[in-house]
């Protein structure tokens, strides 16, 4: 179930809310939408620390595995040696 929801916004707001929703190829109501999901959407904290170090955790990618090599050819590909 949907609830209509009206909100004033600045003219400056507006204007630059409409143009990232344009940049994202959405319209206003669905940016807005999004949001607001993005700001309520999280899990609520159950004030574990141990969750902490789950963070970044990419279910064993071989990123994780390898980032030292990727960041190394990375920086070879930014700073070639002469």
């Amino acid at each position: 179930m949907t609830q209509r929801t009206q909100i004033t916004l600045d003219s400056a707001d507006h204007w630059r809310a409409r143009r990232r929703a344009a940049d994202l190829g959405v319209s206003l109501a669905e940016y807005l939408r999004r949001l607001v999901r993005a700001d309520l959407g999280g899990e609520q904290s159950s004030g574990d620390a141990s969750a902490l170090f789950a963070l970044g955790d990419s279910g064993g990618s071989d990123i994780a595995r390898h980032k030292e090599a990727y960041i190394g050819d990375a920086v070879e590909a930014e700073h070639p040696r002469r």
